[in-house]
């Protein structure tokens, strides 16, 4: 590095305006760089409020679609599809995840109809359809990987044919995008794209979004500690990231964001793949809630964004994108 003296060297020099400000910023956030999350259910009303989460929304499929156009208005390419499934519907094998009639096949479907342009990224997990609350089959009350990665091969399978783009295996199961890749190949889905959940963490963080799909009722003072990751830890990620890319990943992605940003960077920085950050719903409702209580300014929403985009991520799931967009546009 250059040894740069003062005063021949003023860094404030660079700051005084705006326009210089931006004009030499490093990192820059567009919407192309956001992925809005969506929840949908099987529900009589068009939306509605989830508490922990201000200004997201359950959303039956019409209200879904007419969410899904506000949000291509205001330039967001990419939506992900999380789903609220009723209780009558669950079961300890979460069985319902391969009913081709489920809610997100036919979101799927509606989507590629109505909006062929946008980009559908399909989580591929069982929590939401389970009546225990994990991701996946609980064999002697211990999650079975193998048994469960059977099930989540037949899963990814049927929501590309449901019009996924870009699956999304999110259960931290060992083998499972080896599996899913193999199941997409020998079915001739050789364009759909694999985004592993590489490295999420077993985080605090997660509490509204499984109010958000109903699943925290189910999985109670349950741990999923013994299959997603130790916060403490970040060799591991790397481990993680990379045998997902040697089965067949396509983008890898850090789960939490705010929080995680270092692992976000070490990642990027060894693998040079396209790597992904999701700022969960615990990140985004505490920002939006301080926000609204007048204890923190509204452009913090802003800020931790591009945090994650200066840590090297190359797209955001948020919860924000819709509202982030707004302000871009503006």
């Amino acid at each position: 590095m250059i040894r740069r003296k003062y005063p021949q060297t003023r860094l404030r020099r660079t700051r005084a305006k705006g326009f210089m400000r931006d004009l030499i910023a490093q990192n820059k956030l567009t919407t192309d760089d956001l992925i809005q999350p969506i929840f949908i259910a099987d529900q009589s009303e068009d939306k509605i409020e989830i508490p922990s989460m201000p200004g997201i929304h359950r959303h039956n499929l019409d209200s879904f679609y007419f969410e899904v156009e506000s949000l291509i208005n205001e330039g967001i390419k990419s939506v992900a599809i999380f789903p609220a499934i009723d209780a009558s519907k669950k079961d300890e094998d979460g069985s319902h995840a391969l009913d081709e009639g489920n809610i997100v096949c036919l979101a799927l479907a509606g989507l590629s109809e109505r909006f062929p342009e946008i980009i559908k990224i399909a989580d591929v997990a069982l929590d939401p359809y389970t009546d225990h609350g994990h991701d996946g089959l609980l064999i002697d009350g211990r999650v079975d990987n193998d048994k469960t990665v059977e099930l989540l091969k037949d899963q990814a399978l049927l929501l590309a044919q449901s019009g996924a783009d870009i699956i999304a295996p999110s259960d931290m199961m060992d083998g499972r995008v080896k599996a899913i890749r193999d199941t997409l190949e020998s079915n001739k889905f050789f364009d759909t794209i694999i985004l592993s959940y590489a490295a999420k963490y077993a985080s605090s963080f997660y509490g509204p979004f499984r109010e958000a799909v109903g699943s925290a009722a189910n999985l109670g003072k349950a741990s999923k500690k013994t299959y997603q990751m130790n916060f403490a830890n970040l060799d591991e990620a790397l481990h993680e990231a990379g045998m997902d890319i040697e089965e067949g990943a396509d983008i890898v992605m850090v789960k939490p964001g705010t929080a995680y940003l270092d692992v976000v960077h070490a990642i990027k920085s060894a693998f040079q793949v396209p790597t992904f950050v999701y700022q969960v719903s615990g990140e985004y409702s505490m920002l939006q809630l301080s926000i609204e209580k007048g204890w923190l300014d509204k452009d913090v929403m802003l800020e931790s964004l591009i945090c994650c985009k200066r840590a090297g991520a190359d797209a955001i799931l948020t919860y924000a994108a819709k509202q982030i967009a707004l302000e871009l546009n503006s």
